[in-house]
């Protein structure tokens, strides 16, 4: 492992999120990673990049007061 990196897998779990949508990120250029052999490497500085993301889906509903 390279020092200040982490693996998809790591970051799957700091996130708590699946190691797929860690790929589909990486996919979508969202995540830089450096790519080792078959492995990838993202720095843990850049876990910043997607941690303060948007929820999606529906907004929660308003109560009438």
């Amino acid at each position: 492992m390279i020092e200040g990196h982490l693996t998809t897998r790591e970051v799957a779990e700091k996130l708590n999120i699946s190691e797929g949508r860690v790929r589909q990120l990486i996919a979508e250029k969202r995540l830089p990673t450096i790519k080792i052999g078959n492995s990838n490497f993202i720095k843990e500085t850049d876990l910043k990049l997607v941690q303060e993301r948007k929820r999606t889906g529906r907004p929660p509903k308003l109560k009438n007061e």
